[in-house]
C-alpha cells in the first residue's frame, strides 16, 4: 500500500533525529500494509550497517534489521521454528525483520514468542538514552509496546543459555496456512525446572516458570490463575474459548515433552 502522506525518507536514519509525523522504516512489510495517514516522512534503518546476527559472551544479538530468513538460517532449531509460524512467502521472510515483527506488537508474532520464551532483552534507544526491556515486558497489549516517543528498538539478546536449553513447540491455527491462534513454547531451566511461554492466544506474553519440574495439574492450575480470561483474544483467527482450550492442552504437551 502507499503511504502518500509521506514527502521524505532519511536514510541512513539515526537517533534524535525524530519529530512528529516520522515512522522508523525497517522491512516495510507491516508499515505498508495499512494506511497510515499520520505519517509524513520515513527514517531509514536498513542503511544502518548493523549486523543481522552478532555473537556475544551472553549471547546471541540479532539486530532489529535482521530478516526472518536470516534468523531462520542462524542454526538454532527453536528460531526457526518460530520463523515457520508466520506461514508466508519467502518473499516476506527476506524482507521482513525481527524488529518490525517486535514492534508491530500483533498477538500472532512469533518473534515476540521467541523473545519472551528465551528469557530475551531488547535494546531500545532514543533521546533519553539507552535501556533494557524483558522482551516479556515490551509488548503490553495489542498493538501496543513500551516504546516512548522517538525511541527505537535496536536489537534483541537472546542469552546463550537459554538458547542451549531444551525446549518443545506448538502451534494452532483454524486453518493450515491461517495466522497463529495459539502458539506455546516450553523450555527446560537449570536441573529441574521448567518455563511456559503462552503467545498468540493472549493479548500479551504470558510466562509461566516452575522451579521444579510441576506435575500436569500444577501446570493447568498456573495458566487458569495467571492468564485471565479476558486476556484472551477474540477475533476472526479464533475464538477465546477455543484459544483456551488449545492454550491448556499444548501446555500440557510441552510439559509431558520435555519430561520424558
Amino acid at each position: 500500500m502507499d503511504l502518500n502522506t509521506v514527502a521524505e525518507v532519511i536514510s541512513p536514519a539515526q537517533v534524535g533525529q525524530w519529530r512528529p509525523g516520522d515512522a522508523w522504516l525497517g522491512g516495510g512489510t507491516a508499515l505498508f500494509g495499512e494506511p497510515r495517514p499520520h505519517v509524513t516522512r520515513l527514517l531509514d534503518l536498513t542503511t544502518a550497517g548493523w549486523p543481522a546476527l552478532t555473537w556475544l559472551d551472553d549471547g546471541l544479538e540479532v539486530a532489529a534489521t535482521c530478516t526472518i530468513a536470516e534468523l531462520a538460517a542462524s542454526g538454532h532449531d527453536i528460531a526457526e521454528k518460530c520463523c515457520h509460524a508466520f506461514l508466508a512467502s519467502f518473499k516476506i521472510w527476506n524482507v521482513a525483520t525481527v524488529g518490525g515483527n517486535l514492534c508491530a506488537a500483533l498477538p500472532a508474532g512469533p518473534m515476540i514468542a521467541l523473545g519472551a520464551a528465551l528469557d530475551g532483552t531488547v535494546l531500545l534507544q532514543g533521546p533519553e538514552g539507552d535501556r533494557t526491556v524483558k522482551v516479556a515486558d515490551f509488548v503490553t497489549g495489542e498493538g501496543a509496546t513500551v516504546l516512548g516517543e522517538g525511541e527505537l528498538l535496536r536489537s534483541m539478546l537472546l542469552p546463550a543459555e537459554a538458547l542451549r536449553s531444551r525446549t518443545a513447540y506448538r502451534q494452532g491455527s483454524l486453518h493450515a496456512h491461517g495466522r497463529s491462534g495459539v502458539l506455546v513454547i516450553g523450555r527446560v531451566t537449570g536441573d529441574d525446572g521448567l518455563v511456559v511461554t503462552v503467545t498468540a492466544a493472549t493479548r500479551r506474553p504470558y510466562v509461566l516458570t516452575f522451579a521444579e519440574r510441576p506435575g500436569a495439574e500444577l501446570v493447568q492450575v498456573a495458566l487458569a490463575e495467571r492468564i485471565p480470561d479476558d486476556a484472551y483474544v477474540d477475533d476472526v483467527h479464533g475464538l477465546p474459548a477455543w484459544r483456551r482450550h488449545l492454550t491448556r492442552l499444548y501446555a500440557e504437551q510441552v510439559r509431558a515433552e520435555l519430561a520424558s
